[in-house]
């Protein structure tokens, strides 16, 4: 008798700006999945919330000529879905009814930035009593929010980038106090949405006569904004795993992004140099640094996923000084996975492959 598979929904797409690089994640998956031991149903969220079966089609889901996918209903998203309490999947029929399409054990939600990485699917999936891989409610929530983010790990001990914080109120009312404390940040600052990925929103800033024009453009994808200061370091990036049975979290050699402003990459790791000028970019693991520091960065990682509360995968970026300090810059409870994402190359160098970093984590 064969063993009976279990059954993931696979769901991606989503509310957020980043709903193409959603899919494109999705399309990594859906291509590296065991099939010999999951049953697969690829689920798609419209940009309206909407969700719906899409065809088990990964290269449809693919960045085509620097084109991402989206998901429509009677586009790739071929019949709209609801997921009912204890897993229940269920068909919305054209004519008004509905029939089951069985039950899913387990949600691995693909979800970038708002209404999936920040908490939201994970609460919804805790109210439907629903098994789903990475981080639960708290640490999404938390990890969405740099700022959140950074009030935590300082309180942890870890050290972070030095920082204002913007809001509407204090930018209503008290705008010329906070652009002079802006200025005793170290140039370039790096203005950012509190509450987005993949570097959406961000600019940088040179001259302080730029300030203004950059909070008012991160505002514009969030209105929570932060200004941090430049910091002269490398960019150093370390994927962890949550452990077995209460074991304590593993942690990958850690991993460099090397740009090359000669074949395309931006002034900073921007959202163009992430996704789509791939020549520009060299992923480097592991990172040529110090034994010390790699010591040191492996060790924070694994402190700031405890402090966050984080479970199964967390990717936590880091500035590495000349004199050896690890600076959290961010931490990324939903790291990308298409194939030029840095999580699952770290762990392919750590020995864990595409196909079973996947099994583990809907394992976890």
């Amino acid at each position: 008798m064969s063993e009976v598979k279990t059954r993931v929904a696979v769901v991606f797409g989503g509310r957020s700006g980043e709903h193409g690089i959603s899919c494109a994640t999705a399309a990594g998956v859906l291509g590296a999945i065991d099939r010999e031991r999951f049953d697969v149903v690829p689920v798609g969220i419209t940009r309206e919330g909407k969700w719906a079966l899409v065809e088990d089609n990964p290269q449809a889901l693919e960045l085509h000529d620097n084109q991402e996918a989206e998901i429509t209903l009677g586009g790739l998203g071929v019949q709209e879905v609801s997921l009912e309490y204890g897993g229940e999947l269920v068909a919305r029929n054209a004519d008004g009814t509905s029939s089951s399409l069985g039950k899913i054990d387990v949600v691995f939600p693909l979800l970038h930035g708002p209404y999936g990485e920040d908490g939201t699917i994970q609460g919804m999936l805790e109210m439907l009593n629903v098994r789903y891989v990475g981080c639960g409610v708290t640490a999404s929530a938390a990890g969405m929010d740099k700022h959140v983010t950074k009030v935590l790990l300082a309180d942890a001990g870890i050290e972070v980038a030095p920082y204002e914080l913007v809001t509407p109120l204090r930018w209503r009312h008290e705008r010329e106090q906070l652009v002079n404390a802006c200025r005793q940040l170290s140039l370039p600052l790096f203005v950012k949405p509190a509450r987005a990925g993949s570097s959406l929103g961000i600019s940088k800033v040179d001259d302080f006569s730029q300030l203004e024009q950059a909070i008012e453009a991160a505002a514009k994808v969030d209105p929570k904004v932060l200004v941090e200061s430049g910091i002269k370091a490398r960019e150093v990036e370390c994927a962890v795993l949550g452990g077995r049975y209460g074991e304590a979290p593993r942690v990958a050699p850690p991993g460099e992004v090397v740009m090359d402003a000669n074949q395309g990459a931006g002034e900073f790791y921007d959202f163009e140099t992430k996704y789509l000028a791939h020549d520009a970019v060299q992923m480097v693991c592991p990172a040529q640094i110090p034994d010390a520091a790699r010591d040191l960065i492996r060790a924070t990682a694994a402190k700031a996923f405890t402090a966050l509360d984080c479970e199964g995968l967390t990717r936590v970026d880091f500035f590495l000084t000349e004199d050896g300090r690890a600076i959290v810059n961010e931490v990324n409870t939903m790291p990308g996975f298409t194939p030029f994402s840095m999580y699952p190359y770290m762990w392919q160098v750590a020995g864990v492959d595409y196909t079973s970093l996947v099994s583990e984590l809907i394992d976890l």
